[in-house]
């Protein structure tokens, strides 16, 4: 992918990454805990070829700001922001682990958002035990005082979230890493179980699905994400799409 495009939401500066052609259905990817949008250019390239693919630095990581403030919450904000100001009434989403939980929130808020939703090794919102992280020494690319923010959410989440998982109508994958993860795969398979119509899949590979397999994790995803697709990839065949105005930053054209 291209060097990071940015656009300001709720005055937050969002970095993103965007590939693929201006006339594809926008996909949108979601990162984990302490990554950024480089963490998909192992697998953006398939993607790429049949969607207009755009990749964010969330807030408090990479190039987009740090402000201070940190939630879920706010996050979920931020993506909703971004997809408004670039006018992309419905995406698909792929979240990964704290980007899968960003995305469910969004399915469950505004559920004409979403067309499919892929979740990553994402477990369904229980209360963990919890515990309190050390930080790395040396410089950071994101906000140690988000990582501490966004831990105690995950440790002991909002009960609604659980509660709206049975509202999502987005076609929904959850793919889970196996024995491999550190997340547990009951939980991983009970978030499935709690969306309607929830499918899952199971790669072994460990938490970092896409990085470490990504011939399997992009072989999946694509199934599921082109099955029953129309012929017709264009935007305009996208269900409730807007002409989207022409993007300003460097982007790749496919």
């Amino acid at each position: 992918m291209d060097d990071p495009c940015t656009i300001e939401v709720g005055g937050v500066r969002l970095a993103y990454r965007v590939s693929g052609s201006l006339d594809a259905p926008p996909l949108v990817l979601l990162h984990a805990l302490g990554e950024g949008a480089a963490d998909w250019d192992g697998v953006v390239s398939a993607f790429a070829g049949h969607w207009r693919v755009y990749a964010l630095d969330l807030r408090g990581h990479g190039r987009s700001d740090w402000p201070g403030e940190y939630s879920l919450e706010l996050m979920r904000a931020d993506v909703v922001g971004f997809l408004d100001a670039l006018a992309l009434d419905r995406v698909d989403l792929i979240g990964h682990s704290m980007g899968g939980i960003i995305a469910y929130l969004l399915a469950e808020d505004h559920p004409d958002r979403v067309g499919r939703l892929v979740l990553e090794d994402v477990a369904a919102p229980f209360p963990r035990k919890r515990a309190i992280p050390t930080r790395p020494d040396g410089e950071l690319p994101y906000d140690w005082e988000m990582v501490l923010a966004i831990r105690r959410q995950v440790d002991e989440p909002d009960p609604r979230w659980l509660e709206r998982l049975s509202g999502i109508t987005a076609e929904t994958l959850v793919v889970g890493g196996g024995s491999r993860s550190h997340v547990p795969q009951d939980r991983v398979a009970e978030l499935a179980r709690r969306i309607p119509g929830g499918r899952s899949e199971t790669i072994p590979a460990g938490h970092l699905i896409h990085d470490a397999e990504p011939e399997a994790f992009t072989e999946a995803v694509l199934t599921f994400l082109r099955s029953g697709e129309a012929p017709d990839r264009s935007l305009a065949a996208w269900p409730g799409h807007t002409r989207r105005p022409t993007e300003s930053c460097r982007s790749a054209e496919k």
